[in-house]
């Protein structure tokens, strides 16, 4: 069973405690939910962990796969300060874009300094970091990852096909491997929050909600692109990547939280393989903050 974990897990800086300042409370929903995400990816062992981001290549009308040998990097806020430095998993990022460019799909391998070596060192992301601070640093697992990077300018489909490949490259090996959509929900839901409000936020999570709970995570990509304009997510092309894993190995989905804690929403959700044994999707906690 190669893929054995997936999950959503939103970025925000202020889930982790160093970097919440007088904020931490408000996102002790969320840092519960992140929590229990570690507790079960530490029980599945993952020798891999990739981590689909949409903060770190950004390239025009491309996927980007990171093919470095390491990635660091820092985080600073309210007077905190975080670092994480990880190994990457080079083998399984090569067979990614060799495998992705076999389907056609406009996909880049990148690195940055030099090929190998200690200087072959990727800038790691907030939207890597937050999460693997729970899921990496956090249960001491040792996994190395991978970063792969959505594109926001080709077909959503695309983005799906992309996840399928995940899935397929991970079912083809032995390494066992879990796929982490870092994902913060719609950024609209407060009109003194950088993007302003609209009542589409609150719809966009709403349906992602559902999507989780009803185990059809596969319905994002029915998401009228005119919600997802004004809802503003940053959550929507990563999912569609997982949704595509999903329709290749089938897995039962859980919702642990749901949190607006400022103007953004956090689902925190993971995904089991399936089994004659696997239970019903179910949700464990939900959290809306005013």
């Amino acid at each position: 069973m190669p893929l054995v974990y997936a999950c959503i897990a939103p970025h925000g800086t202020e889930v982790v405690p160093a970097l919440a300042g007088k904020k931490s409370m408000r996102f002790s929903q969320t840092r519960a939910g992140m929590q229990k995400l570690a507790e079960e990816i530490k029980e599945a062992r993952p020798d891999t962990v990739v981590v689909a981001t949409p903060h770190n290549l950004r390239l025009h009308r491309h996927i980007g796969v990171v093919t470095a040998e390491n990635s660091s990097g820092v985080l600073r806020e309210a007077g905190g300060e975080i670092r994480l430095r990880a190994r990457c998993d080079v083998e399984f990022a090569k067979r990614l874009v060799l495998a992705a460019e076999g389907r056609r799909l406009p996909v880049v391998g990148a690195t940055y300094g030099v090929n190998e070596g200690p200087l072959s060192d990727m800038a790691m992301d907030w939207g890597t970091l937050v999460p693997l601070w729970f899921l990496v640093r956090g249960t001491r697992l040792g996994s190395r990852i991978v970063i792969v990077t959505p594109s926001r300018g080709i077909p959503l489909s695309q983005n799906f096909e992309f996840g399928k490949v995940i899935a397929q490259v991970a079912e083809g090996q032995t390494k066992r491997v879990a796929l982490v959509a870092s994902s913060d929900q719609a950024h609209a839901h407060k009109k003194g929050g950088p993007y302003g409000y609209s009542p589409a936020a609150a719809e966009y999570d709403n349906l992602v909600v559902d999507a989780v709970k009803e185990n059809k995570l596969e319905s994002v990509l029915e998401v009228r692109a005119s919600l997802v304009d004004k809802a503003k997510p940053d959550s929507l092309w990563q999912m569609a990547m997982l949704a595509g894993a999903l329709s290749v190995v089938p897995m039962w989905g859980r919702l642990h939280s749901y949190q607006v804690a400022t103007y953004f929403g956090m689902v925190c959700a993971s995904y089991f393989r399936r089994s004659k044994t696997s239970p019903s999707a179910a949700i464990l906690g939900q959290s809306v903050a005013p």
